[in-house]
């Protein structure tokens, strides 16, 4: 797994580096004390790059600013909409006027991270898409993110959309700042609708000590990216990353952040946020002939199954061991990622209200029968598919028996004429020979009894 992890990063930054971009350090990473604002290592900060779904980040700061200022509640009703419902995954799949709870939505978004779900929140908030971006804007402006731009409230690739790693530290420490009592609601390890357990696609949650949210993102322009938050002894960092070539490199640079972030002291050398200098690049680079344009599978935003070795003696690119941080610092104990903890799912539902036991047990059932139906509906097209060569088969054969009159034999049903392939002409036409000659026969027998 050692020599797999190095020449995965190896060719991550040779292509990146073929491709002109000056990714040999990685793509942007930041790490910030949320108590004093202070930069413990900022690495291309400011540099724009697609944000993917860290956007949502924004539009769960617009919804809980909509609580806050008492235009809405927790238990709103949203509907869902036609062009919600169309957008494509990763979503719930909700129908078009499908209601939900604010509180729910938020809890779905966050951790399943669905762009329908987002789009709803949007539109019942700003009226539509673009008049929710324009408040998501608005609220950017005001946090001091002033090189971010928001076209949607999901992060679907649009050219429109940018960010930087400062800005969306900027986003997280309001969000943590500005609302304690919410939260809970980036740390949820897993949520569930009906039968269906959907996980945290953040990987450092119940795998890095004291981790407790936020929220990550990809899509091939973009990359992977997190925007993660953890506490420990006391302290709070957020550490951003951007570009990574993989979920589980991303998790793995987040946490190494981490290590290094908590075994670093603040002082006065530590720049804040707002001070970080502006960089030279104006539009985010585009890093899907880095990350999908390649051989193998697609990527995916879930982590894979891999745990970080203790005694690992393959230098990781993307380490921040390789950093510079600003502060007095000492070499830390690298903390091993193991598998995930268990996690008892938040349950999440449609409408106003909770369903009672007999709702969930009757949701359950259609859901059990709806996927009985899918797998009867695959099962039947696999039939239908191994019984129509069969039976094209057997009408060949039918077709090769002509009676007297040179006319095929119906048997009950239809019989399609094909043309014999080589090979069975010869075969077909013995049998319609020997009938001509008992014909023929028959025929002088008669004619001799008259």
């Amino acid at each position: 797994m050692n020599v797999s992890r190095a020449l995965r990063l190896t060719a991550f930054v040779v292509a990146a580096l073929a491709g002109g971009q000056a990714l040999a350090a990685g793509g942007p990473a930041l790490v910030v004390e949320v108590e004093s604002g202070r930069v413990l290592h900022a690495e291309r900060a400011t540099d724009p790059w697609y944000p993917a779904s860290i956007t949502k980040l924004m539009t769960a700061y617009v919804a809980l600013d909509k609580v806050r200022s008492g235009q809405m509640s927790m238990d709103t009703l949203l509907t869902v909409s036609d062009v919600a419902a169309a957008l494509p995954p990763s979503k719930m799949g909700f129908k078009p006027g499908t209601q939900i709870r604010l509180d729910n939505a938020l809890k779905i978004m966050m951790v399943k991270s669905a762009n329908d779900v987002a789009a709803t929140i949007a539109e019942n908030i700003g009226g539509s898409i673009d008049g929710f971006a324009a408040l998501m804007n608005a609220h950017a402006q005001h946090l001091g993110m002033t090189s971010s731009h928001f076209a949607n409230p999901h992060g679907l690739p649009d050219e429109r959309n940018q960010t930087t790693a400062r800005d969306m530290a900027l986003l997280a420490r309001a969000l943590l700042k500005e609302f304690p009592d919410q939260q809970d609601l980036f740390h949820i390890g897993a949520v569930q609708f009906g039968r269906r357990i959907m996980r945290n696609t953040n990987g450092l949650i119940g795998r890095y000590p004291g981790a407790d949210g936020m929220k990550t993102g990809f899509i091939c322009s973009a990359g992977f990216n997190v925007v993660a938050s953890a506490t420990r002894n006391g302290r709070h960092l957020v550490t951003v990353v951007l570009g990574a070539p993989s979920a589980n490199e991303r998790t793995m640079k987040a946490a190494e952040l981490f290590d290094r972030g908590f075994n670093s002291k603040v002082n006065f050398t530590n720049p804040e946020l707002a001070a970080l200098p502006a960089s030279a690049s104006t539009a985010p680079p585009d890093m899907r002939s880095v990350i999908c344009d390649r051989r193998g599978p697609m990527p995916q935003e879930e982590d894979a199954p891999v745990v970080a070795e203790e005694n690992s003696t393959v230098p990781n690119l993307f380490s921040s061991e390789v950093m510079a941080f600003a502060g007095e610092t000492q070499k830390p104990v690298r903390t091993v990622l193991g598998p995930r903890t268990a996690v008892q799912p938040e349950r999440v539902w449609i409408g106003l209200n909770p369903p009672s036991e007999a709702e969930l047990a009757a949701q359950a059932a259609a859901e059990e029968a709806a996927e009985q139906a899918r797998l009867n509906k695959k099962k039947a097209t696999a039939a239908k598919k191994k019984g129509g060569k069969q039976a094209a088969a057997k009408d060949a054969d039918e077709t090769a028996e002509a009676d007297d009159d040179g006319k095929a034999k119906s048997k009950g049903r239809v019989s399609v004429t094909v043309k014999p392939v080589t090979g069975q002409k010869a075969n077909a036409q013995k049998p319609a020979a020997k009938k001509d000659q008992k014909a023929e026969a028959s025929s002088k027998a008669k004619a001799t009894a008259n």
